[in-house]
């Protein structure tokens, strides 16, 4: 570790295969927190490469407990966080309206860090069953198309870096690879980042990696998600190929919307933007920001040929109460009641 570290002060990059070996030594225990912080704030300054998140990548794929499936079509609708806004829980919601069309989802997400709510926060005010072991998510995967994976349950050694992390209190690395370390190993992928600097970088790491549909996006208002205030910047990896464009409500019909209408400052707020939702009855942007989204999903899930075809069937699903029904076919009677 001590001789990484002196390479990368020294302002070399790793190769792939010494980021694998690196970050294997960091996710079995082997490397201090001084040590870690130091190279996370010398990559942070210099910038990570394709190589070495690729090999970091792969140590933490490695290093994971895995769910035991394979199958090629499930979506994950992870991103990295960090943008500060406080919106409601935009990807969850995504994830359930998805999985009301008939698309396989395995939600990789934590409890709140920075946010007002965690993904795991509001399914639980949901009645939404997390699922706590690889056997109980493929289940769910199988039998409902969508298991929720708490990242704490598969990313154990992910408690090694957490000093250094939360020492540090800025991004870094590893922002990024929890998104492109789903245990379901999924190909498929919207991705919301918090700077679309990064996305080239993780598109090319995510095609060496062998993903097949990626859109990783950034609103221009700041959120980590296709915003509705205005432009966003996608970055789409597709058949091997990366390309870079911009989208706008306006694109699709929708009206432009309003930051202040999804912000959200504590878990309840967030079930019940969602729930509204689900049940066509929320408000203009709260409505729109999912719809925009999830057209992404289906995009990505090759459920919809184009993101115009995908805010027509997500409208469609919505308004004709598929995704109402799906959330109550998953849902714990209580919580169903409370949230009515």
């Amino acid at each position: 570790m001590k001789d990484t570290l002196s390479k990368v002060v020294a302002g070399e990059e790793m190769t792939e295969q010494e980021a694998f070996e690196t970050m294997d030594r960091i996710m079995k225990g082997e490397a201090t927190t001084g040590q870690l912080m130091s190279m996370l704030s010398v990559m942070r300054y210099r910038g990570e490469t394709v190589e070495e998140m690729t090999g970091f990548v792969r140590a933490m794929r490695e290093n994971m407990t895995k769910m035991d499936t394979n199958d090629p079509s499930i979506v994950d609708t992870c991103g990295t966080g960090g943008d500060g806004a406080s919106t409601f829980n935009i990807s969850t919601a995504v994830s359930i309206v998805l999985a009301s069309m008939g698309v396989k989802v395995a939600k990789h997400g934590n409890r709140k860090v920075s946010s007002k709510s965690g993904s795991a926060d509001v399914l639980e005010k949901l009645g939404v069953p997390i699922d706590t072991t690889p056997e109980q998510g493929a289940q769910a995967l199988s039998q409902k198309g969508m298991t929720f994976m708490f990242a704490p349950l598969y990313h154990k050694a992910m408690k090694h870096a957490g000093p250094a992390r939360q020492e540090l209190g800025f991004r870094t690395i590893f922002n990024l690879l929890g998104p492109m370390s789903n245990p379901a190993n999924a190909k498929r992928q919207l991705i919301g980042i918090y700077d679309t600097n990064y996305a080239e970088k993780m598109a090319e790491t995510l095609k060496k990696l062998g993903s097949t549909h990626v859109l990783l996006a950034t609103g221009r208002d700041g959120l980590d998600e296709i915003t509705v205030t205005g432009k966003s910047d996608l970055v789409e990896l597709k058949n091997g190929e990366i390309t870079r464009f911009t989208v706008s409500p306006e694109d699709f019909g929708l009206p432009l919307g309003n930051l202040s209408d999804i912000r959200i400052s504590k878990t309840e707020e967030s079930a019940r933007i969602i729930k509204d939702v689900l049940y066509g009855r929320s408000n203009e942007s709260a409505a729109s920001i999912v719809t925009l989204n999830a057209a992404a999903g289906l995009y990505v899930a090759g459920k919809a040929a184009d993101l115009q075809e995908g805010v027509h069937l997500v409208q469609k699903a919505i308004s004709e109460g598929v995704t109402s029904k799906y959330y109550e076919s998953i849902v714990n009677e209580k919580e169903n009641r409370q949230y009515a």
